[in-house]
């Protein structure tokens, strides 16, 4: 009583000795490791070195293993194998040769092969496995079931695991899986519901090789160890552009069965490079050891990321690909192939930490040379006045600033992380981290090698290896869960549907490529730098081209038509709408703008984002035509819609922006809401004589515009300025501007696009006053000026 200290002290101590007595307890146990596909390219290359890496690492710290191999060869052939495997089997440079010799004379007697084909076969192997551990007085710590196997197995053999080979009470299980994890959204989330039925979420282990590799996996570590100097830096305020890249030298010869159903899109961005971005992209968390907070902070991450369109995106394929698909799966001779090789996105992120910067996913076989990296390129806004001939490479601010994690091969031949030097000096591990020797002559990224920070892995590990580690000591955050791989195909597979049937741009090849598949971005938008001429119709000769025909200016029911192909229709609607704009602040001091939703004025948002900084915004109040009865940020919403193609990018007074009131007291479209005539009284009390300076329209393929529906009387007559009708298409409720209140305005223009409406455009045409069958053709403004917008499509088919 006299020294509590001491006996806290005695306390500590004893319960320090008994938690480490339980730990070492805890380690021991037996690990049963089954191989599934034992026998293939991927156990061959990398899986069965990997697991003799696990082995090398963890032999004597308490664990005690076995090694099944197993596929479906028959055992003869299954055993002569693996034998000619073990051996080439190799220890790492600085391990002694006969410390090497004894380990590796250890794993080939506890490596065996057998056939997996049957559920009595699953069932022998869980009897071998418990008479194994019981014979030997073991406690079993756990088994690992790894699916080198295609996808299409995968069933019958969760089946089989969960029914025959789980272990038992106490014992964990682990079964790693390989990809493809789906071909799109919907078959993800069948794969994933199959899975569910035979596995536990925490026991399933998702492969993306990637996340294995040093420089990938240094990312969240060299981001944490740098938080003092990246937390000024990593934003969109300092940072430019990043390049996410994986080119190959390589062609699809000899896997086109795999390449045309997957193509480069499927096999390297939906997964290598997206997990990739959501490393840089994601919020640090406190702890990036929690493997719970980092996989929640990626998952944040996949869902701030702007939906693609078929724009965000550039398409190549190799000009000997179609003739290879042709050989080797037998198709016909006429036969040409549309699956790219070669694709370049841009990606936006829909935060404030990365509004606005650009993200480049670019990957590529039969380019001109091999090379991974991620680089993110930091503004410059320095201004020296002495000659580049005085700068210095390390105190210099006009040099380049860039941080690049070098994934491997290229001009440098390993990874490596590059800090520029006016940038900071980082922080590495040195343990596992060293500073890289100069090169003299070898330049990156613009900038001789000495202009960097370098640093390379003390010794290199391969991604299998890395990864078959994290398996074994539980680390989730290196594998994809459910819940981000579906949220990664939810982000592509509408991108993926829309390009199904672009044609590829052709290259030859390897150095040939010269600046063929260069490429260039603007606002949301890619393309090609260099345009290839592209034959309208067959034959010899000078082929007319889109731009070639002018803009056709005609009339349609008696009001002017301006018809051209799509790209000049929008530019010249846009110029419209600016001159318009600009002509009514000029004698009014403000412009009233009313906008349709849907998807054909997506491109015109785009235009007067991306290309009209003329366009008096500060004095520009923005309406809608017409709502879909949907919360404001239901991707349904046409509010959404014109968010995210047009308010983020202009600077639009927020009390200008007068969304539809759909959703009030937490309904939607409810009558005694009175929603409608809420947005009239607005209307009433900001809009001179309730009358718009600009409607824009569509024309649906029923001849609905705004949503004024055929057979319905809402809305096309009467004193209502604005009403609730009712869609024949989901979502079925919506809120209009009354076609009276329309054809108040001073200027009313209709979009019709595409090969859709050319019939429509038809009929509309020979029909008269008869907006209770066709509303559009109600659009006569009192006073002001209709004009028709058709691309060649709608008007000419």
């Amino acid at each position: 009583m006299k020294h509590p200290g001491f006996w806290k002290m005695l306390t500590v101590a004893v319960c320090m000795a008994l938690l480490g007595c339980l730990q070492a307890q805890e380690l021991q146990g037996h690990v049963s490791i089954i191989l599934l596909g034992a026998t293939g390219d991927l156990a061959k290359k990398y899986l069965w070195q990997g697991l003799f890496q696990l082995y090398l690492d963890e032999a004597g710290k308490g664990h005690s293993f076995s090694f099944h191999g197993s596929a479906l060869t028959t055992s003869k052939k299954g055993q002569e194998f693996m034998a000619r495997v073990l051996e080439s089997l190799s220890c790492p440079k600085d391990m002694a040769p006969g410390r090497c010799a004894e380990l590796k004379d250890q794993f080939q007697q506890l490596s065996q092969y057998r056939q997996l084909k049957t559920s009595e076969d699953y069932l022998a192997l869980n009897k071998d496995i418990e008479a194994q551990v019981q014979h030997e007085g073991l406690r079993e710590a756990g088994r690992i079931f790894y699916f080198s196997v295609p996808p299409f197995a995968y069933a019958d053999i969760a089946r089989n695991i969960n029914s025959s080979c789980r272990p038992g009470p106490g014992a964990w299980l682990r079964v790693v899986l390989e990809k493809p994890f789906g071909h799109d959204h919907l078959s993800a989330q069948q794969l994933a519901t199959e899975l569910g039925s035979f596995f536990q979420e925490e026991e399933m282990y998702r492969v993306d090789h990637y996340l294995g590799k040093q420089a990938v996996a240094q990312i969240l570590p060299f981001r944490d160890q740098n938080r003092k100097a990246l937390d000024g830096l990593w934003n969109r305020h300092h940072v430019e552009r990043v390049e996410i890249i994986m080119k190959e030298t390589v062609d699809a010869e000899g896997r086109t069965s795999f390449y045309e159903k997957y193509g480069v899109i499927r096999d390297v961005l939906q997964n290598h490079l997206t997990e990739i971005l959501t490393l840089v992209a994601m919020e640090l968390p406190r702890n990036i050891s929690s493997s719970e907070a980092v996989l929640q902070h990626k998952l944040q991450a996949f869902q701030a990321l702007r939906g693609l369109q078929k724009g965000s995106a550039v398409l190549g394929q190799y000009e000997a690909y179609s003739e290879q698909v042709r050989r080797e799966l037998q198709k016909p001779d006429s036969f040409h192939s549309l699956t790219p090789t070669f694709a370049g996105i841009l990606v936006h992120m829909d935060n404030l930490r990365w509004e606005g910067v650009p993200f480049i996913l670019m990957s590529g076989k039969a380019l001109d040379e091999r090379v991974g990296y991620v680089r993110l390129l930091f503004k410059n806004r320095a201004y020296c006045a002495q000659s580049e001939k005085y700068w210095v490479t390390d105190q210099s601010q006009c040099l380049p600033r860039q941080i690049v994690f070098y994934i491997g091969h290229g001009e440098l031949g390993s990874p490596a992380v590059l800090v520029s030097r006016n940038l900071f000096r980082p922080s590495l591990p040195s343990e596992s981290w060293k500073e890289v020797e100069g090169q003299p002559g070898l330049r990156l990224f613009g900038r001789p090698l000495s202009d960097y920070y370098a640093y390379s892995p003390v010794r290199e590990q391969d991604a299998y290896s890395i990864l078959i580690s994290h398996i074994f000591h539980c680390r989730k955050d290196s594998f994809i869960t459910t819940e981000n791989l579906l949220a990664s195909w939810v982000f592509w597979t509408p991108l993926l549907d829309s390009l199904a049937h672009e044609v590829p741009r052709l290259y030859p090849g390897g150095a040939e490529n010269g600046h063929l598949l260069d490429f260039e971005f603007s606002g949301n938008q890619l393309s090609f730098s260099q345009q290839q001429l592209e034959q309208l119709v067959p034959g010899p000769g000078s082929v007319p081209m889109p731009s070639d025909f002018q803009v056709l200016r005609a009339k349609y029911r008696e009001s002017p038509l301006i018809s051209a192909w799509p790209e000049e229709l929008i530019a010249k609607l846009a110029n419209d709408i600016e001159a318009t704009a600009v002509q009514a602040v000029r004698r009014f001091g403000k412009f009233h703008l009313a906008l349709s939703g849907g998807s054909s004025p997506i491109a015109l948002f785009q235009q007067l984002a991306m290309g009209h900084y003329g366009f008096p915004w500060p004095h520009t109040h923005l309406w809608l035509v017409d709502e879909r009865c949907v919360p404001l940020w239901d991707p349904e919403s046409n509010f959404q819609g014109l968010q995210a193609h047009l308010l983020q990018h202009v600077r639009v007074p927020y009390y200008n922006i007068h969304p539809m009131p759909v959703h009030l007291h937490q309904r939607l479209c409810a009558e005694e809401d009175q929603g409608a005539q809420l947005y009239a009284k607005d209307i009433s009390a900001l809009v001179t004589n309730s009358s718009f300076d600009l409607v824009l329209l569509g024309m649906g393929t029923d001849g609905h515009t705004a949503s004024l529906f055929p057979q319905s009387p809402t809305g096309l007559d009467g004193e209502q300025l604005v009403v609730l009708t009712k869609s024949p298409f989901r979502p079925y409720d919506r809120m209009s501007l009354s076609l009276p209140l329309i054809n108040r305005a001073r200027k009313v223009a209709v979009l019709v696009m595409g090969r859709m409406k050319r019939e429509i455009t038809m009929l509309v045409s020979r029909v008269g006053h008869e907006p209770k069958k066709w509303p559009i053709s109600g659009v006569l403004p009192m006073s002001g000026q209709l004009v028709w917008y058709m691309d060649y499509e709608a008007f000419l088919g």
